[in-house]
């Protein structure tokens, strides 16, 4: 189920701001046809702060109907209550989604019991095994490797942890979580190899980064680590321009997966301005990766 590389959708808009359906099912497509495990949607990289309610719950409708059984489909959960995210899991489940990724209320900041008991009754919700996204450099929030224990005690179908942190941090909760708990990498493909060494099980990433990243992790499963360490150095300076913050993922790794895909994009605020050197980079960043995947 968390084997493999899923790709978390960048939202697509159309000239005016709204969701551009045509253009989600060519993100879709593209990234099934590029040998991705799973789909997930929304996330970080689908703007999800950004869509209101019923964007998010059309959005999971729309894409569940496109992938149509191909993969799995995983559905990040967000919202500042309980009902608000329990809302968004019943959309989820009726829409086939294997497995959910709950992120933490975005509304003030509380001590981690606080974020358990939050997670412990959102995931009583469902039946369906659910992730934790573990991100404190994006969310502002995490729960450290004794919290994870504690809340895995408490909470059944929690499954897995969607670590987005440096290889140690991740390791720290690898080593926390023994086999009980897969353990997702995502940070956009930052330190990609050392999460493939910690047994990290799957990486939840960005459209821009995926198929690389499927044919980096078959040449790792394979033992063929030169041929996976050479993928990585290629598209190492893409993902570093691209994880410099998460603005500027959406600002410039939404444009270099475009660019591969044919696709236009057009910004919902807030955003972060495109720069005509940003945009020459993204452009050619985009070709070297069109140049590994032909």
């Amino acid at each position: 189920m968390f084997q493999g590389i899923h790709a978390v959708l960048y939202a697509i808009f159309d000239r005016e701001r709204r969701i551009d359906p045509k253009a989600m099912r060519a993100q879709v497509d593209y990234c099934i046809d590029a040998g991705v495990q799973g789909i997930t949607v929304p996330g970080l990289a689908t703007e999800v702060l950004k869509l209101t309610l019923a964007e998010r719950k059309a959005l999971i409708r729309d894409v569940a109907d496109v992938i149509g059984g191909r993969v799995p489909l995983s559905v990040g959960v967000a919202g500042n209550s309980i009902a608000e995210q329990a809302e968004t899991i019943a959309v989820a489940e009726a829409a086939g989604a294997k497995w959910l990724i709950l992120q933490p209320p975005m509304a003030g900041s509380y001590s981690a019991d606080v974020y358990i008991d939050f997670f412990v009754e959102v995931a009583a919700t469902s039946a369906l095994p659910v992730a934790i996204q573990n991100a404190p450099a994006y969310l502002g929030r995490s729960l450290s490797a004794q919290d994870i224990g504690h809340l895995k005690r408490r909470c059944p179908n929690f499954a897995a942890v969607k670590s987005e942190d440096e290889p140690a941090g991740v390791e720290a909760i690898a080593r926390s979580a023994g086999e009980d708990l897969a353990i997702l990498g995502g940070r956009g493909g930052l330190d990609l190899l050392d999460l493939l060494r910690i047994g990290c099980a799957g990486f939840v990433l960005a459209p821009d980064i995926a198929p690389v990243a499927v044919r980096i992790r078959k040449a790792w499963i394979e033992g063929r680590i030169d041929r996976a360490t050479e993928l990585y150095r290629r598209i190492s300076p893409s993902i570093e321009f691209s994880m410099s913050s998460l603005e500027h993922l959406i600002t410039y790794g939404k444009r270099i997966f475009a660019s591969c895909a044919g696709l236009e994009v057009h910004d919902r605020p807030p955003c972060l301005a495109p720069t005509p050197e940003g945009l020459a980079k993204s452009k050619a960043f985009a070709g070297d990766l069109m140049d590994i995947l032909r």
